[in-house]
C-alpha cells in the first residue's frame, strides 16, 4: 500500500501514467546534466550563436547584392516609363540603408529616390513630387511591377489629379497600352482619358424616394461623345463642343 501510495502522489506531481513519469525524469536528467555542465554549455551556445550570426549575415550580404542587381534592372525600366509620361529630364534610383536588426527579408531598407529636374539632387520621392507627377510616377512603377506580378486587373482611382493637356495625353496612351495585355479599369474627369476607354461607363448620382442612389452604365457611340463633350465644356454643350469630342474619340481609336 505504502509503494502504491508512493507511485500515485509521484503520478499526480509528474504525470497521469507511469510512462509520462518515466518521461519527466529523463527530461529532469538532461536538464540536470546542463546545470552541472553550465559553463561548458553556454560556451557552445555562444559559439553556436556566432556561427549562426555569421550564416545569416552572409545570406543577408547576398540577399542584400542581388537586390541591388534587381534595383537596377527594375528603376531603369521605371525611369523609361517616366520617360514615356513627359517627364523629360527624369533620373530615378533606389538608395539602401540598414535596418538595425535583421528581419526575413535581410538587413536592407531601400527607398525610391528620384529628381525631376535638370541639376537637383536626388531626393525622396514623398519629398519631392505634386500630387499630379506622384499620380504620373504611380503609373509608371505601377505599369513595370504589373508585368513582373502578372497582374490580371489594375485599376486607377483618379490618376489625373492635377495633369493636363500632352500630360493627359500621354497616360491616355500609356493605360491604352497596359489595356491590351491586362484589364484596366480608370475612374477619371480627364475627356483625353475617357476617350481612350474601349468601354466608357458613367457613374451617376441619382435622387429617389428621398433617398439617394449610386448608378453605373455603360454609354454607346454618341452617348460617350455626349459625356466627352460635358466634360469638355461644362454645362452648355454646343455643337463645336461635340465636334470636338468626336475627334477626340476617333483620335483615340486610331491611336489604340
Amino acid at each position: 500500500e505504502n509503494r502504491l501510495n508512493e507511485i500515485n502522489h509521484i503520478k499526480s506531481r509528474y504525470g497521469d501514467t507511469v510512462e509520462k513519469v518515466l518521461q519527466d525524469l529523463e527530461e529532469k536528467k538532461k536538464r540536470l546534466e546542463v546545470l552541472e555542465n553550465y559553463d561548458s554549455y553556454l560556451a557552445e551556445l555562444k559559439r553556436d550563436y556566432m556561427a549562426a550570426e555569421k550564416k545569416l549575415h552572409a545570406r543577408a550580404d547576398e540577399l542584400g547584392r542581388r537586390r541591388r542587381e534587381a534595383a537596377a534592372r527594375l528603376t531603369e525600366e521605371i525611369q523609361n516609363g517616366l520617360l514615356d509620361l513627359n517627364f523629360l529630364d527624369v533620373r530615378f534610383e533606389m538608395a539602401f540603408g540598414t535596418l538595425p536588426e535583421y528581419t526575413p527579408g535581410g538587413i536592407d531598407d531601400p527607398e525610391f529616390m528620384i529628381s525631376l529636374n535638370p541639376g537637383e539632387p536626388l531626393m525622396r520621392l514623398t519629398e519631392v513630387a505634386s500630387g499630379g507627377e506622384l499620380s504620373r510616377i504611380m503609373l509608371a512603377i505601377k505599369t513595370v511591377l504589373a508585368e513582373k506580378d502578372a497582374v490580371e486587373t489594375m485599376i486607377f482611382d483618379e490618376i489625373d489629379v492635377g495633369i493636363s493637356g500632352r500630360t493627359a495625353q500621354k497616360v491616355s496612351e500609356k493605360m491604352a497600352i497596359l489595356g491590351k495585355k491586362r484589364q484596366v479599369i480608370c475612374i477619371t474627369h480627364l475627356a483625353q482619358i475617357a476617350a481612350m476607354a474601349d468601354a466608357h461607363y458613367l457613374i451617376e448620382k441619382q435622387v429617389k424616394d428621398g433617398s439617394t442612389m449610386t448608378g453605373i452604365r455603360l454609354l454607346d457611340q454618341d452617348e460617350s461623345v455626349r459625356e466627352l463633350a460635358r466634360i469638355l465644356g461644362g454645362a452648355e454643350i454646343t455643337e463645336t463642343v461635340l465636334k470636338s469630342a468626336s475627334e477626340m474619340k476617333e483620335l483615340a481609336k486610331r491611336t489604340k
